[in-house]
């Protein structure tokens, strides 16, 4: 093997000089998807890659990698999302010079939603703010819409497999080396181990300088194996321990070398298989309750709320069910070490420690955390054989290039200390998404049955765009459901943290004045309220569906304990200055909630300027939210129920019919706010909006009316 050495050595030489930097900002983690996803491309390409969110890296990274991708999603108002909001303010610093990004090769992928009228805002200023400060884009950028029918694979698709072959024309690999195929599994990013395990770690003082031998792959240097199947689990187990010093590919060989990171050919299993092993599924434990644990996850910045009401306001017999969460947020004690519920507050002197309590202001959000169901979690371990290890402790951890194994969990996977393999899947691994494409990817290497690794190949194949959405997306079918459907598929538990997705938090619209009163025993705690449309539905299957969170909505019982977090959206519109203009707000179903939050701050003050409310929603009996409440807040309420009469009236409807009220308002430089679901609702709002100041005499004509709004109003957006 030594006389190897000096023939590869340049080959080594030059995939070690392959490198990419991924970024990404991601409010909702589409945009982490996707940076996975060309994470995936570029490994295989033989590029060493790092896949960090944008605040995690100082603007002098940029220059340390030949190439750089940045992944981004626009929000709010033509943001850009938290995590990348640091970042863009060290690009923005005028002590840069213009120069500084000299030599930095880089592109963009932008995610956005056109209903929005600030359209992939932070992508385009992010990439021309990169080339004023000396970037060269090396590959053109590409822009995804929601809209799209495809969702953001309509662009993400074409525009990735272009890039690859892009890379594979301008930064050609060394001569003998090939891309790594798809059908080579290339090692998980992090994995999950028995605690009883991960507590060995330490205890191998091998001399690190010397090769390791593999005793285990030893065993299928024959094709006489007894039990193939029962080594093939033996050395997988072995290969994913924590404790094993062996790692993903051998140390010296030659073809270790040219795949990085990736797996040996010559480590390959080289066994005789018999068909399929079968398995029988064991009787499912007992589930003592229905209802998701109240385990209180330590999720960073969160604050712990109980559930004082969670009414439906509208009928039984209505076709939507939306619920109005009313719920008390404790004061924090920092630096108490104990929940607030726990009833100590002192510091390590013993002093009094002093309360933090929330503040929010219009326009902000909560973000709630939702948990699987128990029976879920159950049908999982069954169909997964899991039962034996379902109740024992669990970590997580990755191995380095090394072999040598560290504790490392997920980004935005808060376990429980101390969690269970049951913990995990019922508060951390969303087990009921519809799959990415990359969850085919995967557990395709986990099942023996030809035909079931034929089709799910297909499924992880691009090329088979229509046949991955008519089985996932279109009938919303589940994780959970397609294991059942390939029964086949045997997933060692290892591998839960790489391809089950984290449980994402979903974010609502404050519905309340952050001035709510409190009745409770602790005038610290401060009142939140909210109004959420329960997703419910039936498919193309004709099986009625339920959001993840949404069913977790609807079992919170009063008395409820619960994390949540704050988001603070920066609406800007509550200055003394501001809250004297008129206020237009115009909401179709719950988009009313956060207009509900603008009135109702408003009337505090006695200057405020008119208030405006031109509502929507199907029946005035059933969807009249707040109905009671707009006269208590100065509002005038013009309103648009689409099935109440023959002819369907929407709101822009009611636009253009009070085109002389919304004129007025607008030359009274009227704060405009609308709210509601995207899509058609939002862009179709603006063009009544611009019809009206036409039809009003404001102006002569569309594009005069757009730069009268622009210089002269505050046009603020919240739509989902």
């Amino acid at each position: 093997m030594a006389e190897e050495t000096p023939d590869n050595a340049g080959d080594v030489e030059a995939v070690n000089k392959r490198r990419v930097l991924i970024l990404y900002g991601s409010e909702t983690g589409n945009s982490l998807d996707s940076a996975v996803d060309l994470e995936d491309i570029t490994e295989r390409l033989h590029f060493k890659t790092d896949v960090l969110q944008m605040n995690d890296v100082g603007l002098r990274a940029l220059t340390e990698y030949p190439l750089v991708i940045f992944v981004i999603s626009t929000t709010g108002q033509g943001e850009l999302p938290k995590n990348a909001r640091i970042f863009w303010k060290r690009l923005l610093s005028r002590k840069l010079r213009p120069t500084i990004f000299n030599g930095v090769k880089f592109t963009t992928f932008g995610l956005g939603d056109s209903s929005y009228s600030k359209y992939n805002w932070a992508a385009r200023k992010l990439h021309k703010r990169l080339e004023q400060l000396g970037a060269v884009e090396f590959y053109a950028r590409g822009e995804a819409d929601e809209r799209h029918e495809d969702g953001i694979d309509g662009a993400f698709l074409p525009w990735s497999i272009s890039l690859r072959s892009h890379l594979l024309s301008e930064f050609p690999l060394p001569e003998g080396l090939e891309p790594i195929p798809s059908d080579i599994q290339l090692p998980p990013k992090v994995l999950l181990e028995l605690d009883s395990i991960m507590e060995k770690m330490g205890e191998d003082t091998k001399d690190k300088g010397e090769p390791i031998l593999d005793s285990k792959a030893a065993w299928f240097s024959h094709v006489d194996a007894v039990d193939a199947a029962a080594h093939e689990q033996i050395l997988r187990e072995d290969r994913l321990s924590p404790t094993s010093q062996i790692p993903f590919a051998r140390l010296s060989d030659r073809a270790a070398a040219s795949i990085f990171r990736g797996i040996d050919y010559l480590d390959r299993l080289n066994t005789l298989k018999d068909d399929p092993v079968k398995y029988s599924l064991e009787e499912s434990k007992s589930c003592v309750t229905q209802l998701p644990p109240e385990d209180l996850l330590p999720i960073p910045h969160s604050w712990t709320a109980t559930v004082e009401s969670n009414d439906r306001v509208t009928p039984e017999n209505h076709w939507q069910d939306v619920r109005r969460i009313r719920m008390r947020v404790h004061e924090k004690f920092p630096g108490a070490g104990q929940s607030p519920e726990s009833g100590s507050h002192k510091a390590s002197n013993g002093k009094p420690l002093l309360g933090v309590s929330l503040y929010y202001d219009p326009g902000d959000a909560i973000k709630l955390y939702p948990k699987n169901f128990p029976e879920d979690v159950q049908a999982l371990i069954d169909r997964m054989g899991w039962n034996d290890v379902a109740d024992e402790r669990f970590r997580h951890f990755t191995k380095r290039d090394d072999g040598i194994a560290i504790e490392h969990a997920p980004r935005d996977c808060h376990p429980l200390q101390n969690s269970t393999l049951r913990q995990l899947l019922t508060n951390n691994y969303d087990i009921t998404a519809i799959p990415k494409r990359s969850f085919f990817s995967y557990v395709k290497f986990f099942t023996d049955d030809p035909m079931h690794k034929e089709r799910l190949s297909e499924f992880a194949d691009p090329r088979f765009t229509d046949e991955f959405y008519d089985y996932t997306t279109r009938p919303r079918r589940s994780i959970l459901e397609i294991l059942q459907e390939f029964s086949t598929v045997r997933i060692p538990y290892q591998y839960v943290a790489s391809i089950f997705p984290i449980i994402r938090p979903r974010e609502y619209s404050v519905a309340s004045s952050a001035a709510l009163p409190d009745d409770g025993e602790n005038p610290n705690d401060v009142m939140v309220e909210l109004l959420i449309a329960v997703v419910k539905y039936k498919t193309v299957l004709r099986k009625t569906r339920r959001g993840l969170c949404s069913r977790y909505i609807e079992s919170l019982m009063p008395d409820s304990k619960i994390r949540i977090v704050h988001v603070e959206h920066s609406a800007g519109l509550q200055d003394k200055e501001l809250v004297r203009r008129p206020f237009l707000g115009i909401g179709a179903g719950t988009g009313v909630a956060p207009l509900r939050a603008f009135f109702w701050d408003r009337s505090f003050t006695e200057s405020h300027g008119p208030h405006v409310l031109i509502f929507g929603a199907r029946n005035r009996e059933a969807d009249f939210f707040f109905k009671d409440e707009w006269e208590s807040y100065d509002v005038k309420v013009l309103t648009a129920f689409s099935r109440d009469q023959r002819e369907k009236v929407y709101v822009q409807d009611v636009i253009r019919r009070e085109h002389r009220l919304v004129c007025a308002l607008i030359q009274q430089h009227a704060i405009i706010s609308v709210c509601g679901g995207a899509g058609k609702m939002p862009v179709a709002v603006r063009e009544a909006i611009l019809d009206a100041m036409v039809m009003g005499g404001l102006v002569k004509n569309e594009q005069e009316a757009r730069n009268y709004i622009e210089y002269n109003n505050d046009y603020w957006e919240e739509v989902w």
